[in-house]
């Protein structure tokens, strides 16, 4: 049963980026700024270890129920799963999600992006939906339910109805959908809600491929990783040595023979 949240309960905004590696931020020493990021971890706290299992599902699965992958059933991502135990793809529903235990303790609950926690057999408009998002905790969903998409004209569902918001706007990119309807979510619970706390998991596909950035950031960027990968790897660790962010003995891997 449904109770009021704790008095000065926080919000919380969650973020999930796929296959962004730990360097790539400049927060922690990497060549992509990141400004934002930046005046948040100015007035915060960084954290250096965080455990994923280097695969898309598994990872998720983990982090929104707080358990090991295999425990909900997710060791692998949905589009490999089998019957051998821990291995389905079908998170039981005794495996509660934090986004279910925030909105029974009072809290308004939202997802954008990529979700990628649904059994193949279970994606569709005609359901089930007990593990899609909306299903598991989440009063508001709005994005793609599987592991990629264009982002020019990508699959998109609107809680469970599948949608083609790019139709007639030939600059659309949903990464600026995403956080476009994620701002229109905040600024409608803050109007109806304002005393009740909230949970948004903002998890855009847009560094997953395929890779579609806009030309715009691709000019942005010309030219400054024209050195090559072994260059910016040692940059990238001689920052991170700089900022403290690895310990100050810490000695990059060799390239495999």
């Amino acid at each position: 049963m449904a109770t009021g949240a704790p008095e000065r309960a926080p919000n919380v905004l969650l973020i999930m980026l796929d296959d962004v590696g730990f360097g790539s931020f400049s927060t922690f020493g990497g060549p992509v700024p990141t400004p934002a990021i930046q005046s948040v971890a100015d007035d915060g706290l960084l954290y250096n270890q965080f455990h994923t299992t280097a695969l898309c599902s598994p990872t998720r699965a983990a982090l929104l129920t707080g358990r090991q992958h295999h425990a909900v059933h997710m060791g692998g991502i949905t589009e490999i799963a089998n019957y051998f135990p821990g291995y389905d793809s079908a998170i039981p529903p005794e495996a509660a999600t934090v986004a279910q235990v925030l909105r029974m303790s009072g809290y308004s609950t939202s997802c954008f992006g990529k979700w990628h926690l649904t059994p193949l057999w279970e994606q569709g408009p005609a359901g089930p939906f007990e593990r899609w998002p909306t299903g598991l905790g989440f009063d508001r969903f709005y994005g793609i339910i599987g592991a990629e998409a264009s982002q020019w004209e990508p699959a998109v569902y609107d809680q469970t109805t599948p949608i083609a918001p790019h139709v007639g706007k030939p600059d659309y990119h949903l990464t600026d959908d995403l956080a476009d309807r994620a701002i229109e979510w905040l600024e409608r619970h803050r109007v109806a809600a304002p005393d009740r706390p909230w949970f948004c998991y903002f998890s855009t596909p847009a560094v997953h491929a395929p890779h579609h950035a806009p030309r715009e950031w691709i000019d942005r960027f010309a030219g400054a990783f024209d050195d090559g990968w072994d260059a910016l790897r040692e940059t990238i660790h001689a920052r991170q040595l700089e900022l403290g962010v690895i310990p100050p003995d810490t000695v990059a891997t060799p390239r495999p023979e």
